[in-house]
């Protein structure tokens, strides 16, 4: 799964790698090393032929769901490849509402004699960011009359590289592949892992193994010896 991400890009990048529609407000960018599940994120859309970036809570809660908001107990921050076009909570945001999740990095947790080892994922070119495939919904909270739209990674089998750490790792999409996910022209050929040569990897501080670890310590992702 991927859990937990950094986010360290500011408004120009963002504008210029997915040619953000300039009629929209600069929003405020700020480096985030411990971004968690549940946390506002920023998401990348398409509507009437423009993008534009939209905060959304990771975690997916689908516009059908009729109980009370904290009666969703299931993690639904990423959605599997193999069986997000038949989940329930995910399918139909895969037909019809996709997003683009800007991200600078990510971290997996490797199994290890002395416990779970953290380890960092992130652009081999040194890029300030990946993008993952996510898929976005938009649900209306009737208690309050709240309007809450919500998104999910798509994750899928590891590269041979990711695999040395981990079983699971995002979907990550190259810029020629943006509009043929957002738009729902591309299907599951692009649900498929990333080139082996596309990220380099280190071992980081086991205090990123908590959530409350700030999130504005850069120290999280420096490398660590074994």
């Amino acid at each position: 799964m991927c859990g937990r991400f950094t986010y360290l890009m500011t408004w120009e990048q963002i504008v210029r790698l997915y040619r953000l529609t300039l009629d929209q407000p600069a929003q405020n960018t700020r480096a985030r090393y411990n971004v968690c599940p549940t946390t506002t994120i920023d998401t990348i859309v398409a509507q009437d032929g423009k993008r534009m970036l939209v905060l959304m809570r990771w975690g997916l809660v689908p516009s059908w769901w009729s109980k009370p908001f904290k009666e969703l107990k299931l993690a639904t921050f990423n959605a599997r490849a193999e069986t997000v076009a038949k989940k329930p909570f995910f399918r139909a945001a895969l037909k019809r509402t996709r997003c683009l999740i800007s991200v600078s990095g990510y971290y997996e947790w490797q199994d290890t004699p002395g416990g779970k080892q953290p380890w960092y994922f992130t652009a081999q070119d040194g890029s300030p960011a990946l993008t993952v495939a996510g898929l976005w919904d938009e649900w209306h909270d009737k208690a309050n009359g709240e309007t809450l739209q919500s998104c999910a990674m798509i994750i899928t089998e590891p590269n041979k590289f990711g695999a040395e750490v981990h079983d699971r790792m995002p979907v990550l999409l190259g810029e020629k592949h943006y509009d043929a996910w957002l738009s729902g022209a591309g299907g599951k050929e692009l649900l498929k892992p990333a080139p082996d040569n596309l990220l380099q990897k280190w071992p980081v501080s086991k205090r990123v193994n908590t959530s409350p670890a700030p999130d504005e310590d850069a120290t999280l992702i420096d490398r660590v010896t074994l």
